[in-house]
């Protein structure tokens, strides 16, 4: 991941206490990678930086829009994210991750870069399961060809004649 310097924080100047960070995550961000699932975003990430002698506690709202591929039909779609997140970082000797949520860096760092975090963070956000919203008066606003190929090639399995005698069983139970 090759961002430039805009999702990078210079902390050394920084004194101790409390810092706010601003940063918008838009369409160039995901479009430098090959496998993102996002094809385009409108994503506002306030950081507020809490920073200490040897360490710093980040705490991230993220909030916006991006854009998908919906999971029934393909087409893109757009779905709001909108959630939290908090990043612990210490300083030490090397790069190293000590849990999901705390990263160790060098003493001699100057500065951190929250891309590969923010890519992420947002990731994270997606829901297991993008479709289009079935709107009700509108219908679903999935594309209607690609529903009806689904319709047309959904297989509707054979009863297994020994569960229907079972049921026929369990019917005659509750009659009785």
């Amino acid at each position: 991941m090759n961002h430039p310097d805009e999702y990078k924080i210079a902390f050394t100047g920084l004194i101790q206490g409390e810092h706010q960070f601003r940063f918008e995550v838009g369409d160039a961000f995901f479009a430098e990678e090959e496998d993102a699932e996002i094809l385009g975003a409108k994503v506002d990430v306030e950081v507020t930086l809490l920073r200490e002698e040897r360490m710093m506690d980040l705490h991230f709202g993220i909030r916006g829009r991006v854009k998908v591929d919906c999971d029934r039909c393909n087409e893109p779609m757009e779905v709001e994210l909108e959630g939290t997140e908090r990043l612990i970082i210490k300083l030490g000797e090397r790069y190293y991750e000590e849990s999901e949520d705390v990263q160790i860096i060098p003493e001699s760092a100057h500065q951190v870069d929250l891309a590969p975090f923010l890519y992420e963070y947002i990731h994270l956000l997606l829901p297991a399961r993008r479709v289009h919203p079935d709107d009700g008066q509108e219908g679903n606003r999935c594309n209607p060809d690609v529903l009806k190929k689904l319709e047309e090639l959904h297989v509707h399995p054979a009863g297994d004649p020994r569960w229907d005698a079972l049921k026929q069983l369990k019917e005659k139970d509750k009659d009785n």
